[in-house]
């Protein structure tokens, strides 16, 4: 039976959990802000065995671009030492997983902080099938797109404030519940997904 260590450190929650199989055998969920870089490491080491594991799962994003870099920088690390495969999973379809194991099979959009006002969108049908790639869109836009009835998210309450219909459910991402994850939803593709583009440029207007 496949053990697998799970990092999500991709938004203001940050989460570890070592699974054997589909049961999680222990893990830590907390809701941070800041100051992921100094809690993760120490969470993974208090999991039995200090986490070791055969497979390394990581949130790419989008979110805290920080966070992203720190879970992806550990799970690299962690895979390479223990020659252990390396898969990433996108934030929104965890949180949509959570949605349905909570709510049954019903679409789901997940609405998350993202940067300069603006909102990481994505859509979800009840099979969890996404609609389109996650958007960064500004509220006003994303209450006039997005048509789920149930809306799961950092800025779910929000969102339905502003659309005027729907049911809201605050929600973070949490490694614990892994399990909910569909297979499909992960990948071997394990680069950072910031949700939108970069701010800085290089010379000539170039992006980095």
């Amino acid at each position: 039976m496949t053990r697998t260590l799970v990092i999500d450190s991709a938004t203001d929650a940050c989460s570890a959990a070592l699974f054997e199989g589909s049961e999680c055998l222990a893990g830590e969920w907390f809701q941070l802000g800041r100051g992921h870089a100094e809690r993760l490491v120490p969470m993974i080491g208090a999991l039995p065995e200090k986490g070791r594991a055969d497979r390394v799962v990581v949130a790419l994003g989008p979110g805290s671009f920080t966070g992203i870099r720190v879970g992806l920088a550990a799970a690299r690390a962690l895979a390479l030492a223990w020659k252990a495969d390396l898969f990433g999973y996108h934030t929104p379809a965890l949180l949509a997983a959570q949605a349905r194991a909570e709510h049954g099979a019903v679409p789901v959009a997940v609405v998350n902080t993202g940067g300069h006002g603006e909102w990481f969108v994505e859509e979800f049908e009840a099979d969890g099938s996404s609609l389109a790639p996650v958007r960064s869109l500004r509220p006003d836009d994303a209450a006039s797109q997005i048509g789920a009835d149930l809306v799961v998210g950092s800025q779910a309450g929000s969102l339905v404030n502003l659309r005027g219909t729907g049911t809201a459910q605050a929600m973070l991402p949490d490694a614990r519940r892994f399990a909910e994850l569909p297979e499909s939803a992960l990948t071997r593709d394990v680069r950072p997904a910031y949700g939108r583009a970069p701010d800085a440029k290089l010379p000539g207007r170039k992006m980095p």
